[in-house]
């Protein structure tokens, strides 16, 4: 397991609610006053963590001058999962909510991505482990604290993975601008895992393929087509909205 640096308040208060035995050091701006830290020192001399207070430079060159809000963490980053994680979780649940992302490689919108996932309460976040973002600490910091909580399962091939789906019963549908059905005339119940494609490109071909079906968001603007992220949310939570109505 691998040590990086986690910043931010969000996602440095998250990794001490999720997993304080991961954090190895606390570096936090000298003379900050800030009631919004104080949780986050309570929490690391609660846990014995070692806290350094250092000059603003200090910390913009532990983050490669993000904005760290004055607080960055040293800890241990927990791998992502994998095929068995996957299939675990489909195990797991009755009624499965997967997001697969194909070719995302903005961290600003996986982060993003990560938080409308957790809120629309998916169980797993699956991606390819080449050409695609990965849990970098800007991911992280996004999030503000999704990341810690949503399983997020890189795989070795993804359309393997999709076929792999299909086979355990879960209905698999891609967000593709071309198609003619909107997500308002999609069925988005049962065992489901949403595909939404790469910033600019979309869905590679394979994956539209095998898909069982294809949505798109009807645009009444003159804007054809809106960032993965925010596409993302609107499909997710079309979802949740037609579940609840289901259950």
């Amino acid at each position: 397991m691998s040590a990086d640096f986690v910043f931010g308040i969000h996602a440095v208060k998250a990794l001490f609610e999720r997993s304080p035995e991961d954090v190895l050091e606390l570096f936090v701006l000298k003379d900050r006053d800030d009631q919004r830290l104080q949780p986050i020192l309570q929490q690391a001399r609660q846990f014995g963590v070692s806290v350094q207070f250092c000059q603003r430079r200090v910390l913009d060159d532990k983050v490669d001058g993000a904005q760290h809000q004055g607080v960055v963490a040293k800890a241990r980053m927990q791998q992502s999962g994998d095929e068995k994680d996957l299939a675990l979780i489909i195990e797991q649940q009755t009624n499965p909510l997967l997001l697969i992302l194909d070719g995302v490689t903005d961290p600003h919108n996986l982060g993003a991505i990560l938080r409308s996932a957790d809120a629309a309460g998916v169980h797993a976040v699956v991606a390819a482990k080449d050409r695609s973002v990965k849990l970098t600490p800007v991911v992280r910091k996004v999030a503000c604290g999704a990341a810690e909580v949503v399983p997020f399962i890189t795989v070795t091939n993804l359309a393997r993975t999709i076929r792999e789906l299909k086979d355990a019963g879960v209905w698999v549908v891609g967000a593709a601008g071309e198609t003619d059905s909107s997500i308002y005339q999609t069925r988005l119940t049962g065992p489901l895992a949403i595909a939404m494609g790469a910033e600019g490109d979309g869905l590679r071909r394979l994956t539209k393929e095998l898909c069982d079906s294809l949505m798109k968001i009807p645009m009444a603007g003159s804007v054809s087509s809106l960032n993965v992220s925010v596409a993302t949310g609107i499909c997710l939570f079309e979802a949740v909205r037609q579940r609840s109505n289901a259950s």
